[in-house]
């Protein structure tokens, strides 16, 4: 039987996959969430084989902070990104964290039903809609010119992984027990050394060079 966490935070989306999930003869779902804190915590006391989430769950943590802390300390347990966001750097970024799938929620029933099967024996399945764009991006290569890892300092390489996971800089100071300020002027001149103007095209960077951690 396969154990699943559901995590969403919308009460009628996470009633609709239960209820789509625990017709299955080899699936049952032994937890549910509305947002990462309480998914993480839920997960723990679970022990599921599958976490199934949503990547955004406002206004607690998101799915990227989830996923990346279940990959890390828990990593027996396989995870499926379930979100309405069809674009590459949403599916680049998952995988590179920990996912190891990603299901559209315009998909069908059966999408998902494969997802769970697929991920529980350990492959990675992406959403149909999604593997052209996701072949065609890495076929073309990601190195090329530009600044290096070896560029950056150990402590740089991890405050551009903590904000490509999507941290906050008061929640990275908190981390790093350093001061707020401190991790904006580090950031500060972390974009300017790597040539980089916005946090979109720094998380960009991180999933290039592959330092998320």
């Amino acid at each position: 039987m396969i154990r699943i966490v559901l995590a969403d935070d919308h009460a009628v989306v996470r009633s609709g996959f239960a209820m789509i999930i625990g017709k299955q003869m080899d699936m049952e779902v032994v937890g549910m969430a509305a947002d990462g804190l309480e998914a993480y915590r839920v997960v723990g006391q679970a022990k599921p084989h599958v976490l199934i989430t949503d990547i955004s769950m406002p206004p607690g943590e998101g799915g990227i902070s989830l996923i990346a802390k279940v990959a890390e300390n828990l990593p027996q347990v396989k995870i499926i990104a379930l979100t309405m966001y069809n674009e590459q750097e949403y599916l680049s970024r998952v995988l590179k964290i920990g996912a190891r799938g990603y299901v559209l929620k315009n998909s069908s029933d059966e999408e998902l039903l494969k997802a769970i099967r697929a991920v529980h024996d350990g492959e990675v399945y992406l959403d149909p809609a999604m593997m052209t764009g996701f072949f065609d991006r890495y076929r073309e290569g990601t190195d090329g010119d530009g600044p290096q890892c070896d560029d950056l300092t150990e402590r740089e390489r991890e405050i551009v992984s903590l904000v490509a996971h999507g941290y906050a800089n008061k929640e990275i100071a908190e981390q790093l027990f350093v001061s707020v300020k401190t991790i904006e002027s580090q950031k500060a001149r972390i974009m300017k050394k790597l040539g980089v103007e916005t946090r979109p095209k720094l998380v960009e960077y991180a999933l290039k060079k592959g330092i998320l951690r």
